[in-house]
């Protein structure tokens, strides 16, 4: 069963109660000053744990990638801006 949060129009008191999904009533009395207690729209709480979510399973745990390997090996001056290029010399 969901937990619908209520607050009070008249003292603004907030509360919770745990109700059915079929039950349709969108007013409650306010257990403070027993005027009338609106439903209101909230955030649900959702955390994934376990195997086969993002965080355990498909996270990139690896060092970054280097810098491709220059395939004119400072032959040639295709190579002179290459990462590479700058570490040979």
């Amino acid at each position: 069963m969901p937990i619908y949060e209520y607050r009070c129009g008249k003292c603004g008191h907030t509360f919770e109660s745990m109700e059915s999904i079929s039950d349709s009533k969108t007013e409650k009395p306010c257990p403070e000053c027993k005027s009338v207690a609106r439903r209101m729209i909230s955030a649900a709480a959702f955390h994934l744990k376990g195997n086969g979510w993002y965080t355990s399973d498909y996270k990139n745990k690896k060092a970054p990638k280097e810098a491709p390997a220059c395939p004119a090996k400072n032959d040639s001056p295709a190579c002179s801006g290459c990462a590479h290029a700058a570490t040979e010399k």
